[in-house]
């Protein structure tokens, strides 16, 4: 059986966008092989799973491929793994944390402890100061506003109401603030904690700069 190794991944990530590029996929890498240590957890399978996790359809701009690139990624990394000899087994258990780790999918939740590693290391690179970036950075891909006042149906619904764009404030309202409760893990929660503070500190000087009061 053979290893995956980071340089052979870096060549799957040619050409995409800041915010899904190869420099998340090692913070990720990064951080999964942390908690990994710190729970127990198995490193090959979190490892592997890390470099493979956005490994296809990750364009923001794509809608229909950004919201089934879990599954083409783990399509691809059966491909990948089975040339490399892993059994069906780990093969499964590798696609089992792809498959896991999106926020928007309620569809497959992370069963095991190395799944819910994925999924927490991909959450916290949306929060703390690498989540400004990434949000801000977004929002600019996609052609939306960093800031706009939410409508009251968003405050309540968490849905737009016709003409109103979900800008980068709006994406911390529906997702980012709420990651820190979604961790599975004791130590992603820790450091989702600290992190969503900077986060928070960031949008209140934001939105008061905007609107001249700073």
């Amino acid at each position: 059986m053979l290893m995956l190794t980071i340089e052979e991944a870096r060549t799957w990530y040619q050409g995409t966008d800041a915010v899904h590029n190869f420099d998340h996929i090692l913070r990720v890498y990064r951080m999964a092989e942390r908690l990994a240590k710190v729970e127990g957890a198995d490193l090959e399978i979190v490892r592997t799973a890390a470099l493979l996790h956005d490994s296809r359809g990750s364009d923001p701009e794509s809608v229909e491929g950004r919201m089934g690139h879990h599954q083409a990624s783990a399509k691809f990394a059966a491909e990948v793994l089975s040339a490399k000899g892993w059994d069906s087994a780990r093969i499964s258990a590798v696609q089992h944390c792809i498959l896991a780790h999106r926020f928007r999918n309620p569809a497959e939740k992370p069963k095991t402890l190395e799944a819910q590693i994925i999924f927490d290391a991909d959450k916290l690179d949306a929060l703390g100061a690498i989540g400004v970036a990434r949000v801000v950075a977004y929002a600019a891909l996609v052609k939306s506003p960093f800031y706009e006042k939410p409508s009251e149906v968003f405050w309540e619904t968490g849905k737009e109401i016709e003409g109103e764009n979900h800008s980068a404030y709006h994406e911390y309202l529906f997702k980012l603030r709420k990651l820190p409760a979604r961790m599975h893990t004791p130590s992603a929660r820790a450091i989702a904690d600290e992190r969503l503070h900077y986060l928070d500190d960031f949008f209140e000087r934001l939105i008061a700069e905007w609107q001249g009061e700073r």
